[in-house]
């Protein structure tokens, strides 16, 4: 699928209105035409994606309305990412499954890294500069609990959840995911005992899986033969922006290619490490500033940066202004409604 369509059942605009919500209204609010959604599935631009998620949040009139709609899902209104997740044999699995398939349905990577008895699940948009949807981000959050806790059969509780934005709604969150909530975070991450990755699900069906699966994996090889190593990059360079220098080593080995094999092929697509590693920091700073409330050395060091100045001087020349007048002019822009 190519990288700037992201997949949408039609079933979701008949869930919102089920929920309460004026269809007509968020469509037109959103900008997105009715015949989008015809069935079997819409495929919506990630601007389209997007903006129908910001709308959502302009007129639902709810404030839990996307934990709602990521956590009520039928079996069959999941993708497919999320039903080879839910026939896996236990959650580790299925996380894995998960991670594979999504990129059938959207430009958007999910990583799972286990640390110190940790595990973190993150979502990263491939060539997106803007900030994400909160309605989306808490809607992919519910969904994925809903999901290990149906293919689990437990009540199973995070760790806690980590969001890339101000503090707001944190009475709401904690309530539904049980657990500490962090604001103002370098990434937007799920948190979960490591041990929970072992639990087995009563949901998993190793026949129909055998079915589902060959079809899945020739699709992923057909849409994988036009994803570029720069989208790769970019990917494994947004998971880390959270304090780690991002060295080409540590980028490469997650390739599994030597460095010098990495630069040589960037150089073939007409690109180059530092340019995508400016690239992801560019977007990075820009979403963090606009997000959140951490102050430009705090950004700063999220990015990698050795000290603020090399920031601020990176950051002058990416949008010829400093990182704080560009966030007072940011937050000074009139919402659009």
């Amino acid at each position: 699928m190519p990288a700037d369509l992201v997949t949408v059942p039609s079933a979701l605009l008949d869930r919102l209105a089920a929920l309460g919500v004026d269809v007509p209204r968020l469509l037109r609010h959103a900008d997105v035409l009715p015949s989008r959604f015809q069935p079997p599935k819409a495929r919506l631009t990630i601007h389209e994606f997007f903006s129908f998620w910001r709308a959502l949040e302009e007129v639902s009139g709810s404030r839990d309305l996307a934990l709602r709609v990521g956590t009520e899902a039928l079996p069959h209104q999941l993708d497919v990412a999320s039903l080879a997740a839910l026939h896996s044999p236990n959650l580790g699995e299925a996380l894995k499954k998960f991670a594979r398939y999504k990129r059938l349905c959207c430009a958007e990577t999910v990583g799972v890294e286990t640390v110190g008895g940790e595990a973190r699940i993150g979502f990263h948009w491939v060539h997106v500069e803007e900030t994400l949807p909160m309605m989306l981000v808490d809607a992919t959050f519910a969904s994925l609990l809903a999901l290990a806790r149906r293919g689990s059969g437990r009540a199973l509780m995070p760790r806690r959840v980590e969001l890339a934005r101000r503090r707001s709604d944190e009475a709401m969150l904690r309530r539904h995911f049980g657990c500490e909530v962090r604001f103002d975070a370098p990434l937007d991450l799920l948190v979960l005992e490591e041990t929970a990755l072992a639990l087995s699900f009563v949901t998993h069906n190793a026949d129909l899986l055998a079915v589902m699966l060959p079809g899945l994996e020739a699709a992923l090889s057909e849409s994988l033969t036009s994803r570029s190593l720069a989208d790769d990059v970019r990917a494994a360079l947004g998971r880390r922006m959270c304090g780690e220098r991002p060295s080409v080593q540590k980028v490469a080995r997650e390739m599994h290619i030597s460095p010098r094999t990495l630069q040589r092929r960037l150089e073939e697509l007409g690109t180059s490490y530092q340019r995508l590693l400016d690239d992801v920091r560019r977007d990075t700073s820009r979403r963090l500033l606009a997000s959140t409330d951490l102050d430009a050395s705090e950004v700063a060091f999220l990015l990698g940066f050795e000290e603020l100045n090399s920031f601020t001087r990176a950051f002058h020349t990416w949008e010829g202004v400093s990182p704080t007048r560009w966030r007072d002019a940011e937050r000074s822009r009139p919402s659009l409604t």
